[in-house]
């Protein structure tokens, strides 16, 4: 039940010409760091840090809207359905968690310009160019770089829409969506139409920067006052559009019907069945009446809205709180689950009748799992952040194979000497961010990974994550 940023402060630029308000965008690529570290096995000495290598990744981003953001979402848009060429345009919608609850706002943002490389997974000799995947950024003076809209540059342009308390989650309607709907801490859910942010930021010249200093007062379509409490679960159907679901911390679950472009009918009387927080909520990807809950309670259930307000299944799930649930849209019997005690697991929705529907476990992670969720493009592929700062990417149809292993090692001459019990499901490990709290795959951009924590987003795209990337920039 880990949510809340932990003392949210605000990003702060480090150029002398910053201005208040304003985000800001970097390219990150450190230097090859001297040794390998292995998390969780490991320890930093005293005055030791790490840093990552570049060569890993494809491509490396980072940058904030000023505020902490608890939750975003990647916004679909008319760029192209599978874009494989380098620079990318990504549009997203974040909501803060600011000092004051005065001074939150929800940003539409637009990132320009996002360069990378195609990597070798073993590569044939050295090459100088993996050593400085992007040599022109630095830590000092890439934010001129951004707000001069420099040549080469990753871009950043923000536009805010004020927003009264804190952002819980935000989700953006598939398929329109410049429809957005937010949980605010204050026990509001609201639904935005935020067109024409999207539109200023589609017209805008490609070097024109929106620092977002100003924030814009918008009353949302929409506004729902009757949950008991706030809440962090809420999730637009994939396969109707307008219809929502929203769950609450007093065990509540709410449908919204769409009447219009612009109205809804919320069903007053909510769906219980949990005996604690709803955490989460997922719509089936094939079913259109049918969704998946969390609870702190440790349990998943499986409603279905033409069979009254009781649950159709309820399994106890893990042995702490369930946080976040996935389901599989490529394989729409496969829902995963994220617990409190680090612990994730698969279960095949068709094995409930026969009781344990578990295809998979795993206790990597020491500490709760924040953020889970299926890749788009990948079956057998998810993505998991926690809150031990780890973002961790797993390929469930992977196996040990001991010659394969040998055949690598050979081949990069070097020896890397991984703990035995590492599952060989595990394909990546990004770090460097300090409390996760949210990640999502861009739907049309494979191998792309998106990431909020307490001191910005990342912007990442593993090396070893197989899609069709071009080998140059």
């Amino acid at each position: 039940m880990v949510r809340s940023l932990k003392n949210p402060k605000k990003a702060k630029r480090k150029n002398k010409g910053s201005k208040k308000g304003e985000g800001s965008s970097s390219n990150s690529a450190p230097s090859v760091p001297a040794k390998v570290w292995q998390p969780g096995v490991d320890k930093l000495e005293e005055g030791e840090e790490l840093q990552c290598d570049p060569s890993a990744y494809n491509s490396l981003h980072a940058f904030h809207i000023g505020w902490p953001c608890l939750s975003f979402d990647i916004l679909r848009d008319s760029l192209g359905l599978v874009r494989t060429e380098f620079p990318h345009t990504v549009y997203c919608v974040a909501g803060t968690q600011a000092e004051k609850a005065s001074w939150n706002s929800i940003g539409i943002f637009k990132i320009l310009n996002i360069s990378g490389k195609r990597r070798e997974l073993v590569p044939n000799k050295p090459n100088k160019d993996d050593d400085d995947m992007d040599s022109e950024s630095s830590d000092s003076d890439e934010d001129d770089d951004v707000d001069n809209g420099g040549a080469g540059s990753t871009v950043l342009q923000l536009r805010k829409v004020f927003h009264e308390g804190g952002v819980n989650r935000i989700r953006a309607m598939r398929q329109n969506p410049h429809i957005c709907a937010s949980w605010a801490d204050s026990g509001l859910v609201q639904v935005w139409d935020f067109s024409s942010h999207l539109n200023a930021l589609v017209e805008s010249d490609a070097e024109a920067v929106h620092g977002g200093s100003t924030v814009y007062n918008q009353a949302p379509l929409d506004r729902f006052t009757g949950h008991k409490d706030e809440g962090y679960a809420i999730d637009w159907s994939p396969l109707v559009a307008g219809r929502l679901v929203s769950g609450d911390c007093k065990n509540s679950i709410h449908l919204w019907e769409p009447a219009s472009g612009s109205t809804w009918n919320i069903d007053s009387t909510p769906f219980v069945g949990h005996t604690a927080s709803v955490e989460d909520l997922q719509w089936s990807p094939t079913e259109p009446f049918v969704f998946a809950s969390c609870s702190v309670d440790g349990s998943i259930a499986i409603w279905d809205t033409r069979l009254g307000k009781s649950p159709a299944v309820s399994i106890k799930a893990h042995k702490a709180d369930v946080n976040v649930i996935t389901w599989n849209s490529l394989a729409s019997c496969m829902l995963a689950s994220g617990s409190d005690d680090g612990t994730f697991s698969i279960r095949d929705l068709r094995l409930l009748k026969e009781g344990d529907a578990v295809v998979a476990h795993f206790e990597y992670h020491k500490h709760p799992i924040t953020s889970i969720e299926w890749s788009p493009h990948e079956a057998s592929t998810l993505a998991v952040s926690s809150s031990d700062n780890q973002l961790t990417v797993w390929d469930l149809s992977l196996e040990r194979d001991e010659e394969e292993e040998a055949e690598f090692k050979a081949k990069t001459k070097e020896e890397v000497n991984a703990p035995a019990d590492l599952p060989p499901q595990l394909l990546f490990v990004h770090q460097g961010q300090k409390d996760l709290k949210e990640l999502h795959w861009h739907s049309q951009i494979p191998g792309m990974i998106i990431s909020t924590a307490a001191d910005g987003f990342n912007i990442l795209m593993p090396s070893n994550i197989e899609t069709p990337l071009p080998n140059d920039a």
